[in-house]
């Protein structure tokens, strides 16, 4: 075992601070990890307050990794010591059910393990994530990092880019498709430029009148306000697809009737039983559909890396103190960020000297 330097929280009600816990020695197929750079998700703050009901205390979030490996086990072939790599939302599955198989882990029938907060399927310890110094994970959990891509922006790339593309990818989003990314938050301004690298036409839906010259600096087409009335009115039965990232409760039917016939609404930032209710009228009439998408699987994790770096997109950052994590979750909650903190974890290091 080795130690690692972290944040944690501790309890729901209180700040993260300083902890220091063991990662497991390296099996066989493990890769070890020297963290450069972890993402801040808006999951790291719900799983610290327990929002879920799930979190076990003391845990480490960070589920955005880059790093460099450090040492490999007996069994691994695809990294060597010094290889810049990632991991991201998962770090293992069953590996051996028909979704595992068909590369989508995310969908593991017996449920994948997540980098942190999960029970380890092989010795029972929970895992701990990336706001930390190293990290222990399967090799066929690790993504190769390609050489021309900005690691510290491509740490979000491995939650808020894989979740808005893989269901872009699966609903066959491409030339000549008009999509509507709702919110412009983390993961809406990574739809905007997936989809705009997919060959769509795309257009934002913002409730904020400030947010209309910020998704055209992002590459939308066409920005709605979606709280006007005559706009909403204008686009009706105008989309392909819905690109839905806001997290919160909200009326789904407005967009739903923005849709064509055959339209398709994906949900992907929302969690919470969908208020108010969807009414059967816009979907029965139109055949449309509402649909789900979960983070990616791993190959196409290191496709979608493949594609920033050949088309030079990048998450838009601000660069984080560890030391001011406490500070940058008040921020993330309200808002203000634009539009992913990422930690370097150089601060950590020296916090510690």
């Amino acid at each position: 075992m080795s130690q690692a330097l972290s944040y944690a929280a501790f309890a729901a009600d209180k700040p993260l601070a300083p902890f220091t816990f063991d990662r497991r020695q390296p099996r066989p197929d493990d890769v070890a990890i020297e963290i450069l750079y972890c993402g801040v998700c808006h999951s790291d703050l719900h799983f610290a307050r327990n929002d879920w009901g799930m979190s076990q205390y003391p845990v480490v979030p960070g589920h955005e990794i880059v790093g460099r490996v450090t040492s490999v086990g007996d069994k691994v072939s695809r990294f060597k010591a010094g290889d810049l790599v990632g991991v991201g939302c998962m770090v293992d599955s069953c590996r051996t059910c028909a979704a595992c198989k068909d590369g989508v882990e995310q969908y593991c029938l017996e449920g994948f393990t997540m980098t942190y907060g999960s029970e380890d399927r092989q010795d029972g310890t929970m895992t701990q994530g990336g706001y930390s110094d190293s990290i222990v994970v399967s090799e066929h959990f690790v993504l190769q990092m390609p050489d021309d891509i900005d690691l510290a922006s491509a740490a979000p790339i491995l939650c808020a880019g894989i979740t808005t593309y893989s269901p872009l990818k699966h609903h066959g989003v491409g030339k000549g498709h008009k999509v509507g990314v709702i919110g412009m938050g983390g993961l809406g301004h990574m739809g905007v430029k997936l989809a705009k690298a997919l060959g769509a036409e795309v257009t934002v839906f913002t409730r904020s009148d400030a947010k209309v010259e910020e998704a055209k600096r992002n590459g939308a087409d066409h920005v709605v306000v979606s709280s006007d009335q005559t706009q909403m009115d204008a686009v009706a039965e105008t989309f392909d697809f819905m690109l839905d990232t806001v997290p919160v409760q909200h009326d789904l039917n407005p967009y739903l009737t923005s849709l064509k016939y055959d339209g398709t609404h994906i949900i992907v930032g929302l969690l919470e039983p969908i208020e108010p209710a969807i009414e059967a009228f816009n979907l029965v009439f139109k055949r449309r559909v509402v649909a789900g998408s979960l983070i990616g699987g791993i190959a196409e994790t290191e496709e979608l890396l493949k594609l920033c770096a050949d088309q030079g997109i990048t998450c838009d950052i601000e660069m984080l103190d560890i030391n001011n994590i406490n500070g940058g979750f008040e921020r993330m909650e309200k808002g203000d960020v634009r539009y992913r903190f990422v930690i370097d974890m150089a601060t950590l290091k020296n916090s510690a000297a």
